[in-house]
């Protein structure tokens, strides 16, 4: 396949270099340290297991759903179609 001016691998090093940058983001993202031993929004008791395997862990798994179902709702049409974009 003809590349250009690119060297033999350099669309692989690329790729791989961004897929490497956006684990190291996400790690950076993670919480670390000691998790809460109750929840700090209902505050009720977080399992040990969960403290062991979710370091920094703050809420308990419901409120953790919780969260995460209202950070996964963006607001935004995702069907691309324009009439549902004027509603």
């Amino acid at each position: 396949m003809a590349t250009g001016w690119a060297g033999d691998g350099a669309v692989q090093d690329q790729i791989d270099a961004t897929v490497e940058d956006a684990v190291k983001r996400a790690r950076a993202r993670l919480q670390k340290g000691p998790g809460l031993t109750h929840c700090e929004e209902c505050d009720a008791p977080i399992p040990e297991a969960r403290r062991k395997a979710v370091p920094g862990v703050r809420l308990c798994v419901n409120c953790q759903a919780a969260q995460d179902k209202e950070a996964a709702f963006s607001g935004y049409n995702r069907r691309g179609s324009k009439d549902s974009q004027l509603r």
